[in-house]
């Protein structure tokens, strides 16, 4: 199946982590908005189509077949047991799928330290707002999220470096671009973070060494980190 993701053309964002899992996995699809044959206006025209059975609220969303999927976790939970990236019995998948939604809920964290107020605002209209947010974010959630996926990862013991164990799931890639993103937005709050959490790191460098995530980090398709995506580095920001 060739799969189509409908997501913004210029950042990384919230497509991202659906993006790495499609790309880790060989799998065959089209990155719609950068695609010269399809572009943003079809995003548009999907998100506006009053004939779409089940719409999303906003990007990103996901065609596979008949079936439009919205919500990155929900995307992830939808691809994993088609790409490989998670396993078959029950309990497995609910809790790939609840650590994900863990993820879903410290990226909200992340957009709310330079929009604390509202998105509709620019930065500079909620700065004095976003010092105080990313202070706190910075102190405790960075700590605490690590912290719970170190947990697991301990519990796991040496011989089993990811989240499930011996094999990759599509939370271990997502928790990679966590640490990817927050040592671009905050890499003085990361790097006396990341001495604490040694197993996420050597998750995260074990995901950054996987041929296919490796290829594809090092290739146009691989968008930039910028100050208009989720993750952004602003100085202020990483005073602690």
């Amino acid at each position: 199946m060739r799969y189509e993701l409908y997501y913004q053309p210029s950042i990384q964002g919230r497509g991202e982590f659906v993006r790495l899992a499609l790309e880790d996995a060989g799998a065959d699809y089209v990155d719609v908005a950068r695609d010269p044959a399809f572009g943003r206006p079809g995003i548009v025209k999907i998100l506006e189509d009053p004939t779409v059975e089940h719409p999303s609220f906003a990007p990103p969303f996901l065609k596979a077949g008949k079936l439009m999927i919205g919500q990155t976790a929900n995307i992830l939970q939808f691809l994993g047991p088609r790409l490989g990236l998670v396993p078959k019995d029950q309990a497995s998948r609910l809790w790939v799928h609840q650590l994900q939604l863990t993820i879903t809920d410290w990226v909200a964290e992340v957009g709310a330290t330079h929009h604390p107020i509202a998105n509709a605002l620019y930065y500079e209209e909620q700065k004095e707002e976003a010092k105080k947010r990313s202070a706190f974010f910075t102190s405790q959630r960075i700590p605490k999220f690590m912290g719970y996926y170190e947990k697991i990862l301990t519990q796991n013991g040496n011989a089993r470096p990811y989240l499930l164990g011996r094999k990759i799931c599509y939370t271990d890639l997502s928790l990679f671009q966590m640490v990817e993103g927050l040592r671009y937005a905050f890499p003085r709050a990361m790097a006396k973070v990341e001495p604490s959490c040694p197993r996420v790191v050597a998750l995260h460098d074990k995901v950054m060494s996987r041929p296919r995530i490796k290829k594809y980090l090092a290739s146009p398709r691989r968008l930039a980190f910028n100050e208009n995506g989720i993750f952004r580095h602003y100085p202020e920001l990483d005073e602690a």
